[in-house]
């Protein structure tokens, strides 16, 4: 078991090295040899792992996806707008994410390693799926259609804040672009009820964390 988690840890150790140098740097200027250092691991462990730097990408494409900070609500449009809500405080803070940035629009090692967009499109029309099922939008959306739309959309909020920001008003462009999308496609009733403000990614984290805290304690 020792064992066990001790590969995991490397593992992680690896993948965390691995999108800090693609973050900085980028695929091509990337090497084995910076990640290796990061990483404080010999090149046998980041082997037994990863065969190759594209696998080490592929890898870090992999992370983007997670629930860590998904919560059940009893809207399933308020668990997109709070997906799309913390990915966007947490962007400018994660190296994972911000180098899934980076590769994906890569456009030289795309079809080596891959990107990230057609699963984030995915997840977004897995919500909108279940949240047409619910009622809870208008009958004329398409999910996979409009999960496209908003992929698009959500990639140039990226790259604006980015140029012009530094991602310092991310939060704020991610709640704009929420305001004009959803009253396309939501009932008007579902409408009125969803939290789209900049500050809701962080709300929704600090929630999180406080549920963690809280079982952490009970089980002391």
């Amino acid at each position: 078991m020792a064992q066990q988690e001790r590969a995991v840890r490397t593992r992680r150790a690896v993948l965390e090295a691995a999108a800090a140098v693609f973050a900085e740097r980028g695929y091509a200027a990337a090497t084995i040899g910076e990640i290796l250092h990061r990483a404080g691991v010999t090149k046998g462990a980041l082997y037994f792992h990863f065969d190759s730097k594209a696998a080490l990408a592929r890898g870090v494409l992999q992370a983007q996806i997670s629930n860590d900070y998904h919560v059940p609500r009893e809207l399933k449009l308020q668990e997109w707008v709070d997906a799309g809500m913390t990915l966007a405080t947490r962007l400018p803070q994660e190296p994972m994410l911000l180098a899934g940035v980076r590769l994906s629009a890569d456009l030289h090692s795309r079809d080596v390693v891959g990107s990230a967009w057609p699963a984030w499109a995915e997840v977004t029309t897995s919500f909108l799926s279940e949240a047409k099922e619910r009622g809870e939008i208008l009958p004329h959306v398409v999910p996979a259609e409009t999960a496209q739309v908003f992929l698009g959309a959500w990639i140039g909020v990226q790259y604006v804040s980015q140029a012009m920001a530094g991602w310092a008003d991310l939060e704020m462009r991610m709640s704009a672009l929420f305001n004009h999308m959803l009253p396309a496609i939501t009932a008007p009733a579902v409408l009125v009820r969803l939290d789209t403000a900049p500050d809701r990614g962080a709300r929704v984290m600090a929630e999180v964390r406080e549920q963690a805290s809280a079982l952490a304690g009970a089980g002391q």
